[in-house]
Order: C-alpha cells, then structure tokens, then sequence
C-alpha cells in the first residue's frame, strides 16, 4: 500500500534546445531570496555591513556556493572516479554537487570579502548564516522533485512510505522531505526567533554558530532515514548500523558551531 512517486518533470522550463531544471531554479531562488533577506538582516543594530555591501556580496557567494559544491562533491565523494577523468569534473549538468563543499565555498568567499572590505566576519557571517536555511529546504525540495536521493527501507506500516522509480520497488522513506523540513523550515525558524532578539545579534558568531551546529544534527539525523550512495554505501557499517559520508563532514561542523557559541561573549548594546 506504498505511495507510488508522483513522475515530475525535472525540468520546470524548456526553451528550445535549452532546459532550466527545478534545481537550478531551487539554487537561484535561494541566492535571491538570501539577498534580500540579508540586506534587511545588515540594517539590524549592531549594523555590520551596508546594502550596497551585501549587493556585492552575492556574486562571491555564488561563486562560493557553485565551484565549492562542485569542488566538495569531486573530493569528498568520489575522488578516484575524477581523478581518472578530471575533465567530467567540469560537467556540473551531470549533477553531483556538495552541501560540505558548499558551505566551505562560501565560508572562504565570506572570509576574503570581509577582509577586503573591512567588515566584522563573524558578525557579517552571522546575517548570512539566518538565511541559508531557506535554500537549504528549496534545494531538498529539488532532490525529491527529481527523484534522487531517496530514503532507506520504510517499515511495511508507514502511511507515507514512498516506491520510487529508481529506487526499486521498496518502500522507502522520504527523506529528502525530512531533510527539507529539518535542514530547511526548522531551522530557518530558529534562525529567524534569533536574529529578531538584539542580545543575540550582538554576540557576534552566535548566529553562526547556531546554524553550524543546527545543520550538523539534522543532516546526522536525515542520514538515518536516508539511502547511502551506491558508489560509497556506509564508511562504518558496525556502528549505529551504518555511518555515511555526509554524518562524518556533518560532525566538524557541529563541533565548530560549539565553539562558537561557547565563545560568543555579550556585547554592549547600542543606545
């Protein structure tokens, strides 16, 4: 009595030979909608950027997003395959595209923007930090859309358990929506009750922080209901029954939200 997977296009829109794809639309939706999220988030006392600022900043961080992604996917999933054929690395309508290497992507844009600009890293960092979640959701969004990336064996009782058509004809957990509802609208949540509260937003890496270690522990938790890719399968398969690449890159980012948190010390607030 499984649910069957409703057959969508993965293509949202063909214009001749040229097809714009629902995860291409997901990604730019993102950039745009964090951008202007960002350029009212920087206004927020402690001010730590101007709109002009921020404006320019979309273009590193789309840089940051596409060749990290593509660049963590290469190295942290499959390296050998690449290696043997470095120019497929190039094919990024192929697919294979990293949140890991993403977010690294745009840590090291952020990180050489605010450098040359002059502005606080941590507290620019934590603007941006609010509205990544958003893009987060839209893009698992997209995997379901496309039909990849599709979740481990759902017990026979599950009234949502799902048969996709690449994925046999197990029943299987959604869990690219899981994702999109734990990486995505709860966390943007989160994010949002935090930035509106000025003791918060004066502590300067707390925001990031949060986000760093909120992503960490959902992406670990996802992973539990989530199929391991087939080239990798699990890296621990005694422990927890199966530990996947994307919990092990998940785990420094929790620890790192930690410390952030940890160090992020009360600062006065603005008259």
């Amino acid at each position: 009595m499984a649910l069957m997977f409703p057959q969508f296009d993965p293509v949202a829109v063909q214009i001749g030979p040229i097809g714009i794809r629902w995860y291409a639309l997901a990604y730019i939706a993102a950039l745009l909608a964090g951008w202007r999220m960002a350029r009212r988030f920087v206004r927020l006392a402690p001010i730590v950027a101007s709109e002009t600022q921020v404006d320019d900043f979309l273009t590193w961080a789309t840089l940051g997003v596409v060749l990290g992604g593509r660049l963590g996917y290469v190295l942290f999933y499959q390296p050998g395959t690449y290696l043997a054929h470095p120019l497929a690395a190039l094919q990024v309508w192929q697919g294979g595209m990293s949140f890991h290497g993403g977010a690294l992507g745009v840590i090291i844009a952020t990180w050489l923007f605010c450098r040359r600009e002059k502005i606080n890293l941590l507290g620019f960092g934590d603007r941006i930090a609010v509205c990544t979640p958003l893009g987060l959701g839209l893009g698992r969004i997209a995997n379901f859309i496309n039909g990849e990336l599709w979740g481990r064996e759902a017990p026979a009782d599950l009234p949502w358990a799902m048969i996709f058509p690449r994925g046999g004809d197990i029943p299987r957990h959604p869990s690219q929506l899981y994702q999109a509802g734990m990486e995505g609208l709860i966390l943007f949540i989160i994010m949002l009750l935090l930035v509106s509260r000025p003791a918060i937003r004066a502590r300067f890496g707390m925001l990031t922080g949060v986000f760093l270690a909120g992503y960490g522990i959902a992406r670990i938790t996802g992973e539990f209901f989530r199929e391991p890719d087939a080239f990798l399968g699990f890296l621990f398969s005694g422990v927890l029954g199966g530990i996947t690449m994307g919990q092990v890159l998940s785990l420094p980012m929790v620890l790192a939200g930690a410390w952030l948190i940890a160090r992020a010390r009360p600062a006065p607030l603005p008259a």
